[in-house]
């Protein structure tokens, strides 16, 4: 599951909790939106490595 369905899933499952008043739900739904999250920014840290190696290649030429 991709970076932005856990976070729709976790949001989801928080609205879901708090209408049917289930604190279970609603915690589970913030551990998926939180996963999302450090999906993100993993994949974030990852094309700025990326792009960084890309420049000293170019500036090595």
């Amino acid at each position: 599951m991709g970076e932005f369905s856990k976070k729709a899933k976790g949001r989801i499952e928080q609205a879901v909790g708090g209408l049917t008043g289930n604190k279970e739900l609603q915690k589970e739904g913030q551990g998926d939106e939180r996963a999302g999250q450090v999906e993100g920014a993993v994949a974030d840290v990852k094309h700025a490595v990326k792009d960084a190696k890309h420049a000293l290649k170019e500036v090595s030429k």
